[in-house]
């Protein structure tokens, strides 16, 4: 989603929040990369002195990171394309026309999103535009997945993982609609859900939330995470059931409001929860607590664990940006290459 679309969506709707949980949260963005170090235990997640490297930019607006056969695989929302890079920042396009949608408009939030690797070692990748789930094989075709909920168009795929079960769990808000989002003639479901896919069927799972956006499970795969992009903007805890029901909802974090949002999420081998928001990447324990703060002087939409897992790269509005982590991340589920 460009920045010029997260304006738009949250200026008519967004209000002061209160954020107890969040009363040290930084300051907008510096000029430059940073740390912002709340708790002493951030030091154990990020050493002192770590850099933050820009690996390459001039795109659109980057989103969608997976580390697939040695290198980040990544989407360009505003561009319409999906890109690679290699750690050394050799740029390939892998995919023009990724959103799916014939004559986009140019500029339009319409490209392709969120990837996961599925297990035939394909790539399963959203198609704003398309509104739907494609698969990528891996000669670079594309083959349909997953379109519709009950004869009715999903909104716009936007984040998909899997659990331990091979399930998957995919956020599907409104962003690549064009008339007003919700308001929008083309949206066909009351409701922009988080769903699931198992056994041939898809489920709802959670309908209450206003635009869920990143998602990810803890280490366990007992607890899904759900950033909820605005008008409120919040971090989402639900236990997870042995057959995939949900259940104990709670609120883990607010966000205060700030350029950005809610966004991309992954979750590290100790539990901690990597979230985009206003002024950067917060990381938070399972508990709630903010530890501190990555930021970067563009928005960071999105996140991924690579290479052995201690590599984090971030895509951040026109760039992609990497640092390294003392603690190893949580890879997909069925990832490959490493």
């Amino acid at each position: 989603m460009s920045s010029r679309l997260r304006a738009a969506l949250l200026a008519a709707a967004l209000c002061p929040l209160t954020a107890p949980s969040l009363a040290q949260a930084p300051a907008a963005s510096a000029a430059a990369p940073s740390f912002e170090r709340l708790d002493p235990a951030f030091d154990a997640i990020i050493a002192p002195g770590t850099p933050i490297e820009r690996v390459a930019t001039g795109f659109g607006f980057t989103e969608g990171p997976l580390w697939h056969d040695g290198r980040l695989w990544f989407s360009d929302v505003t561009g319409d394309k999906m890109r690679a890079v290699t750690p050394d920042g050799k740029v390939e396009e892998l995919l023009a026309n990724s959103g799916g949608l014939p004559n986009p408009p140019a500029g339009a939030s319409i490209g392709s999103n969120g990837m996961a690797p599925a297990p035939d070692g394909t790539v399963l990748m959203t198609q704003m535009g398309a509104r739907r789930i494609v698969r990528v094989g891996k000669d670079g075709s594309l083959q349909p997945f997953l379109s519709d909920y009950q004869g009715k168009r999903l909104n716009s795929p936007n984040d998909l993982v899997y659990d331990k079960s091979g399930a998957l769990w995919f956020t599907d808000p409104p962003f690549g609609l064009f008339n007003g989002m919700d308001k929008d003639p083309a949206k066909e479901l009351p409701y922009n859900a988080v769903f699931r896919y198992a056994d041939g069927r898809l489920t709802p799972v959670i309908t209450d939330m206003t635009l869920p956006n990143g998602i990810g499970f803890s280490p366990d795969f007992k607890t899904l995470y759900v950033g909820n992009y605005g008008p409120d903007m919040y971090i989402r805890a639900y236990d997870v059931r042995p057959d995939g029901s949900l259940s104990a909802p709670r609120e883990l974090i607010r966000f205060p409001g700030g350029r950005g949002g809610p966004d991309g999420l992954k979750v590290d081998t100790a539990g901690n929860i990597w979230m985009t928001g206003p002024g950067g990447i917060r990381i938070v324990t399972p508990q709630g607590k903010v530890l501190g703060q990555i930021r970067l002087p563009e928005t960071a939409a999105n996140l991924a664990f690579a290479e052995d897992g201690h590599m984090v790269y971030i895509t951040g509005s026109t760039s992609i940006y990497r640092l390294r982590s003392k603690v190893k991340g949580m890879l997909p589920l069925y990832a490959r290459g490493q």
